[in-house]
């Protein structure tokens, strides 16, 4: 946020900004946990706008009378009084998502989850305890392998890092400070469907299962967690139909994003029910609300359709309601269709076609006459190109700054609105719907080896890969004392290797 006109509150239950993708690395000392966070308030002062910081929880929101409900941390009391309110002109929520544990009976007692720098913390501790607990000498051999029996459930980019950070942790770091219990460690990762990775290109996907069957890391395919146990894990093969329990000293749950009870609780009043996540329009308005907005892992894009609107679009194309569009009309609304249905566009570079032309089939034909029924057969397909799209944190932040330049720029886009054609309505949007543009995704693989699906179908792995995950990571650090902190830590972690006190 850039302009002055608005006083802004941040209500947040930490203090702090946590760089969450590299959170995987400090479960296993990689990465110090003060590397990856910046002080809300060190943000906050050096924006220069007026900026209003509570280390609070919000509990509840009142949309009808613009007021949030929030609570100070139980340990903290602010003047006297936990509970306290705040009126709103415009609300945004990014309060993110939580672990999904599919009420999977065990999960919440005894799975370690790795949403936030605590439960990473947590996980570092256990480790490094599991492996003081399993060097003691009166211990038998099957207690010290059920110690180091690492289960990690889900195969997406978090579940995977998390396994490979973990056996480069125990190859290089925890193999030569306990020899006599190196091969007593067993790393275990379940993944429901029928590969990991699935979200990549398949050629990554493959290499992924390959690199860790040769770092003897147990990847077991189509295998549902039925149970969580304090010492084992329960599981049911696909394939066989058999069901299959693992030991375990600790397992790491890392199955997908759920959305958190007050934002459930919200979206009940809004009557948005069986919803995953706060649903917004291409905007980023909640729908159903006019000035409260969501972005990141607590909300979902609902993308209008083409077929929902397609007579109302010929409508307005149709100037002279002749029920028939010439070359001209269709010229003059073509921009604003591509604008507010991105699908469009989507399909038309897919099925590798220049323009709307190409997709009315008369692109060599000088002048374009089409009827109504036409017009409808034409673009019937387009819809099937809608996605939703991932909860990520590069989505996530994208949507904040296109937030941020909405409202920076709402008095000069009231009076000079730039965004498509209101086709069910009268003159234009005031801004252009948001567009998320993919740069790419990288994963980790353990061994300084990463994989990297970068736009135009570039696949790139290798060691060479991983050093520019490190360039990429460390520009995207949100101030240079992170930058320094991070890289600095990368150099500690090349000549001294990872540090595993138990502090």
């Amino acid at each position: 946020m850039k302009s002055n006109s608005y006083d802004i509150h941040v209500v947040l239950p930490r203090n702090y900004f946590a760089f969450t993708p590299l959170l995987p690395s400090v479960t296993c000392g990689t990465v110090e946990a003060r590397s990856v966070v910046e002080p809300i308030r060190s943000i906050t002062r050096k924006s220069g706008v007026n900026i209003h910081f509570s280390e609070a929880e919000c509990y509840k929101i009142d949309n009808k009378n613009n007021k949030v409900y929030c609570r100070a941390s139980k340990d903290k009391k602010l003047g006297g009084q936990e509970d306290f309110s705040i009126d709103y002109d415009y609300l945004v929520i990014a309060m993110g998502g939580r672990s999904n544990t599919f009420n999977t009976p065990g999960v919440q007692e005894h799975a370690h989850f790795l949403k936030e720098v605590d439960e990473a913390l947590k996980i570092r501790h256990t480790v490094v305890d599991l492996f003081e607990r399993a060097s003691l000498p009166s211990l038998p051999v099957e207690e010290k392998k059920k110690l180091l029996s690492f289960v990690v459930v889900g195969g997406g980019p978090t579940g995977v890092e998390f396994a490979a950070e973990l056996h480069d942790f125990v190859l290089e770091d925890m193999a030569k400070l306990y020899p006599s219990l190196k091969d007593y460690v067993k790393i275990t990762l379940l993944e429901a469907g029928d590969h990991i990775l699935n979200m990549f290109d398949k050629r990554i996907t493959e290499f992924a299962e390959q690199k860790f069957a040769r770092d003897g890391i147990d990847v077991r395919l189509g295998s549902m967690v039925v149970k969580v146990g304090e010492n084992e894990i329960t599981a049911k093969e696909r394939s066989s139909g058999q069901i299959v329990s693992i030991p375990h000293g600790m397992v790491v749950w890392s199955t997908g994003i759920g959305a958190r009870p007050e934002v459930v609780e919200f979206m009940k009043q809004l009557g948005q029910v069986n919803r995953r996540a706060l649903v917004t329009d291409e905007w980023l308005r909640v729908e159903g609300s006019d000035n409260i907005y969501a972005l990141g892992d607590c909300a979902t894009i609902n993308q209008r359709r083409v077929m929902e609107d397609i007579a109302v679009i010929f409508s307005k194309a149709d100037k002279n309601n002749s029920g028939k569009l010439d070359l001209q009309e269709f010229k003059e609304v073509v921009g604003d269709i591509i604008d507010r249905y991105p699908q469009v566009d989507i399909y038309l570079k897919k099925n590798q076609m220049k323009d709307m032309a190409s997709l009315l089939k008369k692109s060599q034909e000088s002048n374009i006459i089409v009827d109504i029924e036409y017009f409808k057969e034409a673009l019937s397909k387009v819809d099937s190109q809608m996605k939703n799209l991932p909860a990520t944190a590069q989505v996530a932040a994208q949507q904040g700054v296109y937030l941020a330049n909405c409202f920076n720029r709402m008095e000069e886009c009231e009076k000079y609105p730039e965004g498509p054609l209101r086709f069910r309505g009268v003159g234009r949007h005031r801004f252009r719907p948001f567009r998320y543009k993919h740069l790419g995704q990288f994963a980790p693989l353990g061994g300084e080896q990463t994989a990297a699906q970068l736009p135009g179908d570039w696949i790139s792995i290798g060691q060479s890969t991983q050093w520019l995950w490190y360039s990429v990571y460390t520009s995207k650090q949100v101030s240079w004392r992170t930058r320094f902190l991070v890289v600095g830590d990368w150099g500690r972690r090349f000549i001294f290797g990872r540090d595993s006190s138990k502090i």
